[in-house]
């Protein structure tokens, strides 16, 4: 019997939350849980590097603060300590290719887990974390905010209702530059510049693998072509230009994904080409405009005062009802999975230059 599992009956009781990793995203949701619960929510961390500044929701850095005095967390010198104090839910917050492990130590104490995405840096040893979340009927979420954009799930519908018939081909971007991502430390220590660490420009952005897959399904092949090509000093491909095919045998079409670290300004959009019309998303600029196959605008939506931080309180919020009522939160490992297979599929075919069958 698991006895420290959240129930329906706990919303005024004290929820006990251990957060593995207090780099930006364990600081994020530190704050949010902060703000969502207040004083009913004990905060607990996990650390290897205990050199982290305060960071705030822009990535401005406070040298002159600790984590644990801002944000009222008890760091604990190590997992097994971390776990004796019985955390109800564990947040997967470290490095990609040091997610398993503390995943899977947290769901054998009873924890639910939410994991920062990726799920990992490979599919190795996924089979043993889907096999034990089973086993202890454990709420596993995987961090995928973008779903809870408001543009996104309006596309979402919009495809899903048929008025702009059936999808004929996609065209997706999302870059950045690396050495903004993280203006407070110098990107070259970045878990996303170091291979040892799960990095890349694929696992890093795989938010967008993840929305595409969540629109259009599992490609059924891909090829990509990419790599290291910028003169960013680093060890993974900051590059990655892919190409899937989607649909079924009697509707195939193309999806390009162009990825990469150098883009300056930033952008992330995606053009949804369908026989009965288009749709342009930009979720940067927080705006969809769709149109129908005249060519008339049907939807122009602009979310200018959308506050990127709204994501993330909003996946917060679904993980943790998921947890109350046992139904499965909104981004489940499944997903998360799903995701970390295209990825993997994208690297096989980045390293060997040929066509990958996915699905």
């Amino acid at each position: 019997m698991i006895h420290n599992r959240i129930t329906d009956s706990d919303d005024t009781r004290e929820l006990r939350v251990l957060i593995v990793g207090l780099g930006s995203i364990g600081q994020r949701h530190a704050r949010n849980l902060r703000s969502l619960l207040g004083d009913r929510v004990s905060l607990y961390a996990y650390r290897v590097q205990r050199s982290a500044p305060v960071l705030s929701d822009d990535l401005r850095a406070d040298h002159g603060q600790r984590p644990e005095d801002v944000y009222g967390i008890q760091t604990c010198d190590s997992l097994d300590h971390a776990l004796d104090q019985r955390p109800q839910v564990a947040l997967i917050c470290n490095p990609t290719v040091h997610h398993l492990g503390p995943a899977i130590k947290c769901l054998s104490a009873g924890c639910d887990v939410f994991i920062e995405k990726p799920v990992s840096d490979s599919m190795r040893g996924i089979d043993s974390l889907v096999d034990l979340a089973e086993e202890r009927g454990a709420i596993v979420g995987v961090s995928s905010q973008l779903r809870f954009h408001p543009a996104l799930q309006r596309l979402r519908s919009v495809l899903q209702s048929g008025q702009m018939g059936r999808p004929l081909a996609v065209r997706a971007e999302v870059g950045e530059y690396l050495p903004g991502f993280h203006p407070y430390e110098d990107y070259r220590s970045s878990y996303a510049s170091q291979r040892s660490l799960g990095g890349g420009v694929v696992l890093t952005l795989i938010h967008d693998i993840d929305y595409l897959v969540w629109l259009f399904g599992m490609p059924r092949r891909l090829f990509s072509v990419g790599g290291q090509l910028s003169s960013l000093e680093l060890d993974v491909e900051d590059v990655a230009s892919i190409l899937m095919e989607c649909g079924d045998a009697d509707a195939i079409f193309p999806v390009h994904l162009q990825m990469d670290y150098v883009r300056r300004p930033p952008r992330r959009s995606c053009h949804v080409l369908c026989d009965k019309g288009a749709a342009d998303l930009d979720l940067r600029a927080n705006s969809l405009q769709i149109a129908n196959a005249l060519g008339e605008r049907l939807e122009d939506m602009n979310l200018d005062s959308l506050e990127r931080n709204s994501l993330f309180l909003a996946q917060m919020v679904d993980f943790l009802d998921a947890c109350r009522t046992r139904r499965a939160p909104s981004v489940n490992l499944a997903d998360g999975i799903a995701a970390m297979r295209v990825g993997d599929a994208v690297r096989e075919s980045l390293t060997g230059g040929h066509v990958v069958v996915v699905a």
